[in-house]
């Protein structure tokens, strides 16, 4: 299997608890199940006793024992369409969350204007396997009967702005260029709720003052850069064009006006890769690797990997390691073909790697 992988730069199962392992140099690197019985672990965290909160896509939240594997139900989460690739999506805790307990969770929501759904987000604290307090911080409006393209992935810098995506929910020629729309964004507000000031189109008449970039297709990776404390995202292209972009306050990213994919029948869109005003991927795949969830390594358990950027990939059902160069990316590794799906990988506060599967698990790397 092989893969054409150009920079901007350069223009461009076993089932088991020992799962698959791989070498690096001297160290093996091999994978242990963790969690089973989530049919779409979507979004993941680690709590302060070390144990889990997990979506499952098809509506239920679960704290999962990871001594006993025992899961328990969350109660008391707001009303969630379960429809195509929408349904219970995103979860982080406030980086704060030891003193406050608020948990973040992204999800398709039907409230509010027209039939459908589209992309919420809550936020509230855990009691007794509760979820109580819930608070609503953003809901994309109108709704829509589409039901692709939701986004959702959250995320916090280091001044403690929320981050999140929401897709153009299959909508590409109407909602990704414009700003008095939702669709085809990442938008950032204060952990409340509320409008930074200086968000860049907080004072234009009618524009949504939550956005901070656009022209985004569907963003299902969204991760902060603990060096450059810059905001990276991934998004899914059509057929070829996946990318990886570092978000700047502003941005035009593209969608659809350029792209280095074509439609899902072969046929092109645009003519165009590149086009003045609008930002270049970092990086970029073709043919898709339909990357979900992204994590920097940092954990000195996995000193080979420190530094660098670790995506999932849904199409081909592994893991790959993104080199870094500073803001660059160099080359890439693919890891642990076979795993199944990813829908997400994360570096939890343990210092292990996660990875979230559609093959109902969560498993742990690890390195010997």
């Amino acid at each position: 299997m092989q893969t054409l992988l150009q920079s901007s730069a350069a223009k461009g199962m076993i089932f088991a608890l020992l799962l698959l392992s791989v070498q690096v140099g001297a160290r093996d690197y091999r994978t242990e199940t963790v969690v089973t019985g989530i049919d779409v672990p979507w979004g993941m965290v680690q709590l302060p006793d070390q144990n889990f909160l997990v979506t499952d896509r098809a509506g239920t939240l679960y704290y999962a024992d990871l001594d006993t594997g025992k899961k328990t139900a969350i109660k008391g989460l707001p009303k969630i369409s379960d429809r195509g690739q929408g349904g219970l999506l995103d979860i982080i805790l406030h980086p704060n969350y030891k003193e406050n307990g608020w948990i973040y969770l992204s999800y398709s929501s039907p409230a509010g204007e027209g039939q459908g759904d589209n992309t919420a987000i809550v936020r509230g604290k855990l009691k007794n396997f509760i979820l109580t307090q819930v608070q609503r911080i953003y809901k994309a409006s109108p709704n829509t009967t589409n039901s692709r393209h939701y986004g959702s992935r959250l995320a916090f810098d280091q001044r403690k702005f929320l981050y999140f995506s929401i897709g153009d929910r299959g909508d590409r020629d109407t909602n990704p260029q414009n700003l008095t729309l939702d669709g085809g964004k990442i938008y950032r507000l204060h952990d409340d709720g509320r409008i930074p000031q200086d968000n860049p189109f907080a004072d234009k008449e009618n524009h949504k003052a939550a956005i901070f970039t656009y022209g985004h297709r569907n963003p299902q990776g969204m991760a902060l850069n603990p060096i450059s404390g810059q905001i990276w995202i991934h998004e899914h292209g059509p057929k070829g064009g996946d990318e990886i972009n570092i978000v700047a306050k502003g941005k035009n990213y593209g969608w659809p006006l350029i792209s280095y994919g074509v439609n899902y029948s072969g046929t092109k869109f645009t003519e165009l890769t590149h086009k003045t005003g609008m930002e270049q991927p970092v990086w970029y795949w073709v043919p898709s690797i339909a990357p979900s969830g992204m994590a920097f390594v940092t954990s000195d358990k996995y000193p080979d990997w420190q530094g660098h950027l670790l995506v999932g990939s849904l199409k081909f059902g592994y893991l790959v390691l993104c080199r870094l160069d500073g803001d660059k990316v160099l080359s890439e590794q693919v890891f642990f073909k076979g795993i199944g799906r990813a829908r997400n990988v994360k570096q939890m506060p343990d210092g292990f790697i996660y990875i979230a599967t559609e093959n109902n698990k969560i498993v742990r790397v690890l390195a010997d």
